[in-house]
């Protein structure tokens, strides 16, 4: 079953099982999935899924900080929810031990050394990570690395 297919698998259930705030969830990410599909003309693979529910993911997590700055519970209670259903898509997350092996192997592999070479390396690592682990973190890792 492709990634796709549990997705609206679990739609149906969430209808079936009348839970709204999960469907509703639901259906934010596959108008999100849909949509690209529309614009690039092709059906999406589970990569080009998970692509997308990382973007909505951080997105949630964005919204979630703002949300908490203004002091608005009951937005990042529902934004919490939405964030730890999207997260049952993606692929199991590395260890730390895991990325700081990809990060180093991604370094030795671009021959990079010092600050300027963290293109290469991050060229390198997106495929690799995608889906498994968080760019954000990975990136400053590299940095870090890089730098020192």
């Amino acid at each position: 079953m492709t990634l796709k297919e549990r997705i609206n698998e679990d739609m149906k259930a969430a209808m079936r099982g009348r839970e709204a705030d999960r469907l509703s969830a639901i259906r934010l990410l596959l108008a999100a999935i849909k949509q690209k599909e529309v614009d690039e003309r092709v059906a999406l693979d589970d990569a080009a899924v998970t692509t997308i529910v990382e973007k909505l993911i951080k997105q949630r997590r964005d919204s979630i900080e703002q949300f908490e700055k203004a002091g608005r519970k009951d937005l990042v209670d529902k934004e919490s929810a939405e964030l730890s259903l999207l997260s049952g898509y993606l692929p199991q997350q590395m260890s730390d031990a895991e990325l700081h092996a990809a990060i180093d192997a991604a370094i030795r592999e671009s021959g990079a050394a010092g600050p300027q070479a963290m293109g290469k390396v991050m060229a390198l690592l997106k495929p690799r990570l995608a889906g498994r682990a968080d760019m954000g973190k990975a990136s400053a890792h590299v940095k870090q690395k890089l730098a020192g």
